[in-house]
């Protein structure tokens, strides 16, 4: 016999708001919606709003399905079908004094609301979350997330160590209170990418603290192939420049390292293809040799690290990964620094590649 509640356990007042970005999910919605039933409240009252950014008929159809049969689903519309703006429409709609964001492509373990209001509770920060832990299936996707977990891919951050408990500069999705939310003024809507960060490097500016909890669990699904992998973090290293722009520093250094690291070799053999290349110096080629080779070193020697944390099949596909994500995010850096200082700030690029989301 069905346990899910019906209209009449719906409370009058509500504790806590999932809310939810959704875009032609009908593949993962399902399985996502089941999961919420399951989540362990106890006597937290709650809601889930889903923001539908103008999805398929087969994921309204899901949708629709859910809000009739369960009321704690509502769905409002996010018709500028990006992430920013459905997180805040849904954020606006939210009943509950917190709100608990999740994601289509994500599991999450059935006490994951209710860890993170004890985490709340317990270190009055203003945002927590757990670590980025990865479930994975083929190949390819393992290496991703092999790569997606080691700090050689990451710059060291703290939230994709998923053994470390403490404050951090960012962390995967967020629970917040409302108010805090309301005092921030809700996601940059001008962001199609990164809006997380910034909205965390906003928290931070003013003094307001990130935790990261390692009890607080949940899997997400990388990216299963290299090109959609390169895509994904393309538009990543692409609007970290306006957030940069917006706040005149980064959020973190290691977010310019791909960057610099793609532009000095981009120049190097920019420069090697021309005739400037018999002024220059011996030792300015030799440093350049020396770097690169230093990074293929470093790469083969974080695909054994991680082959061995991971599994060894993996190994053939690591480096070539790892290069994946620092290229990738490079390039898409490079371009952003000749794309958006000739744009006004509040105008987004058209092109697909740039703005349109992938997965």
């Amino acid at each position: 016999m069905c346990a899910y509640p019906t209209f009449n356990q719906m409370p009058a007042e509500v504790d806590v708001t999932i809310v939810v970005p959704c875009r032609n999910e009908s593949r993962h919605i399902r399985n996502l919606l089941d999961s919420l039933l399951k989540q362990e409240m106890g006597d937290v009252q709650w809601e889930a709003i889903v923001a539908d950014g103008d999805s398929d008929h087969a994921t309204q159809s899901i949708l629709s399905e859910y809000s009739e049969r369960y009321p704690y689903f509502r769905t409002v519309p996010n018709p500028q079908q990006i992430v920013s703006t459905g997180l805040n429409a849904a954020i606006r709609a939210a009943r509950g004094k917190i709100i608990v964001r999740m994601d289509c492509h994500t599991e999450y373990a059935r006490d994951y609301v209710k860890r993170c209001l004890e985490v709340m509770q317990e270190t009055s920060a203003a945002n927590v979350g757990g670590p980025a832990r990865t479930r994975t299936e083929g190949w390819t996707a393992g290496a991703i997330a092999a790569a997606y977990s080691h700090p050689f891919s990451t710059g060291g951050a703290r939230f994709h160590d998923e053994n470390y408990e403490g404050y951090v500069d960012t962390v995967t999705y967020g629970c917040w209170r409302k108010q805090t939310l309301e005092e921030l003024g809700l996601f940059d809507e001008n962001l199609i990418r990164n809006q997380d960060d910034e909205l965390n490097l906003r928290m931070t500016r003013r003094g307001m603290t990130i935790w990261q909890s390692p009890s607080i669990v949940s899997w997400y699904r990388p990216r299963g192939t290299l090109t959609s992998l390169f895509h994904q973090y393309f538009q990543y290293g692409f609007w970290k420049i306006p957030v940069i722009r917006k706040h005149r520093l980064p959020g973190s250094w290691r977010h310019l390292v791909p960057g610099f690291f793609v532009i000095a070799n981009v120049a190097a053999v920019l420069v090697l293809l021309t005739p400037l290349r018999s002024e220059l110096p011996k030792w300015l080629l030799t440093g350049w040799l020396v770097g690169l080779l230093s990074y293929l070193l470093a790469a083969c020697a974080a695909s054994l690290h991680a082959a061995q944390r991971r599994g060894w099949h993996l190994l053939p596909i690591l480096p070539v990964t790892f290069m994946v994500f620092h290229i990738s995010y490079g390039l898409g850096f490079l371009a952003g620094c000749c794309y958006w200082p000739l744009r006004p700030q509040d105008r987004k690029p058209s092109a697909s590649w740039f703005a349109g989301l992938s997965r």
